[in-house]
């Protein structure tokens, strides 16, 4: 297999321009096997910053479009995304790793996200609400906020941008999109497969509505602290995070992080073992642990413990790793090198903690410059060290507990936390959990894995932010701006007692 010579079949059948993807600064590595397979050329600050004045003429614009028909550009973008997805998934499963399963199933978070906005394009509602003036009515309208930066990571390369772009579009703003420099291929075939349904839409979708910036952190940065980007939506690490939350702040600006998590399990004694077992394999090993929903750390009750964690230990044993574009393994690769060292940090250091580990070896492929590992399962004397951190790696660190109140403090005392799962047959326990005083993750599961969401429900809250949101429910609010608007219909107005002025 050519794997560099498929990359550019895809591309061109996606309708990027080959040209573009040799000859440049940025090179792009593939992790199924290490090897580089495009080289594109990175913009200036000043091409971005051009870009994004392209994109706030566009909004200026788009936000006369009536909803309802900006909702018809993102119902045709759903059609592309379907045309393209097999070829889509593929691509991601190339530049990202991921098995077929997940690069077809991000797609189809795509395809979900655009049938949800299409709806959502007739239901942009606000409040009438009840005035103290008699004569009145009071009422909330949304409007068009402006462009919308998009940050997105490398292990969601396109499903992220999806989240963002289709509530964007439809709620009248214009989108710029920064992909992580691990990844911009799959951004180059998304922007192409957008100018599809703009084509087929018509001229009332102006130019510059979606532009795509290729570069390192300077280009971020200056998506960040362009005055004409009211909201930036970024996804990355919690150091990313805390970088990226005060340059916006610094000019008013808003943000909506999807972080890092540390994200936990509890499993209880009353839990359906069989179920908790495939829920917490899946978490914890899917993605190559490359998920910011990755199940990393399992609290065990004392009295199941002994009945569940050898069973995870030969699941982690017996795992396939391998290729996900000649084999059927269910664990592809790592990112790159650095992933792989800080994989193996961690496990040393799980190791001068008392920590017991079973896997986190090296599996060899034929590909010196690919970095496949075996899942490592460690068990841990308590939460301390690297427990405590999160590692974009397949580690999960497995520990004891006793009573439901001290879980649930441990639960509750990392930094980082976006998702969380207990598994138990006891109602007072499932309730608790999702209580004010259980967990304090943004999505809190009973008797299901950490991760995966669906796209009706608002993605993410991880906690150090506040509850960053994208998606369903009412995320569509962060890319609007309200208004509240009174209107005198009566033959008087009102003013306070005691004034009045002779206008006669």
């Amino acid at each position: 297999m050519d794997i560099t010579k498929e990359t550019a079949a895809l591309l061109g059948r996606l309708g990027v321009n080959t040209d573009s993807i040799v000859g440049g600064d940025l090179p792009v590595h593939s992790p199924v096997t290490g090897e580089k397979i495009a080289a594109l050329k990175s913009m200036s600050s000043a091409e971005a910053n051009q870009a994004i004045e392209q994109a706030h003429e566009a909004f200026k614009a788009w936000r006369l479009v009536p909803a309802p028909k900006r909702g018809e550009l993102v119902r045709l973008l759903g059609e592309e995304l379907r045309a393209a997805k097999a070829d889509l998934g593929r691509l991601v499963s190339i530049e990202v790793g991921k098995i077929p399963s997940e690069g077809l199933g991000e797609v189809q978070e795509m395809i979900d996200i655009c049938d949800f906005a299409v709806g959502l394009s007739r239901q942009l509602y606000g409040l009438t609400i009840a005035t103290e003036r008699p004569g009145h009515r009071m009422m909330e309208t949304w409007h068009p906020l402006g462009v919308v930066g998009v940050i997105s990571a490398f292990n969601f390369p396109v499903a992220v941008w999806s989240w963002n772009a289709a509530l964007a579009l439809v709620c009248g703003d214009s989108v710029v999109w920064k992909p992580s420099e691990k990844t911009p291929l799959t951004a180059l075939a998304c922007e192409a497969i957008f100018a599809r349904a703009v084509k087929r839409f018509g001229a009332d979708a102006p130019a510059g509505l979606l532009k795509v910036l290729i570069g390192d952190r300077a280009i971020g940065e200056a998506l960040v602290d362009n005055p004409k980007v009211p909201l930036v939506s970024a996804t990355g690490s919690t150091r990313m995070g805390r970088e990226v939350g005060p340059r916006l702040a610094r000019r008013f600006a808003r943000a909506v992080l999807e972080l890092g998590g540390n994200n936990a399990g509890i499993v209880c004694p009353s839990a359906d073992l069989d179920m908790a077992l495939r829920a917490i394999a899946f978490g914890a090993m899917g993605t190559a642990g490359q998920r910011c929903t990755t199940l990393r750390r399992l609290f065990v009750h004392e009295s199941v413990y002994d009945a569940i964690v050898p069973r995870l230990k030969k699941a982690y044993e017996s795992v396939s790793v391998g290729s996900p574009l000649e084999t059927s393994a269910l664990v592809g690769p790592l990112i790159d090198k650095p992933a792989y060292d800080n994989m193996q940090k961690a496990l040393q250091a799980a190791g001068a903690n008392g920590g017991k580990v079973t896997g986190g070896a090296r599996v060899e492929n034929g590909h010196d410059a690919a970095y496949y590992v075996r899942p490592a399962l460690v068990e841990m004397p308590g939460q301390v060290g690297p427990v405590l951190e999160e590692t974009f790696a397949p580690i999960l660190y497995v520990m004891k507990y006793s009573d439901f109140d001290e879980v649930l403090a441990q639960h509750n005392a990392v930094g980082a936390g976006l998702s969380s799962s207990i598994f138990t047959r006891d109602i007072q326990e499932s309730e608790r959990f999702l209580s004010a005083d259980g967990s304090d993750c943004g999505i809190a599961n009973v008797n299901i894995g950490t991760s995966g969401a669906e796209i009706g429900g608002a993605f993410g809250g991880e906690k150090e932010t506040g509850g960053g949101r994208e998606s369903g429910s009412d995320a569509w609010k962060a890319y609007m701006r309200r208004a509240t608007n009174t209107v005198n219909y009566s033959n008087a107005l009102p003013l306070a007692q005691g004034v009045s002025f002779d206008i006669d």
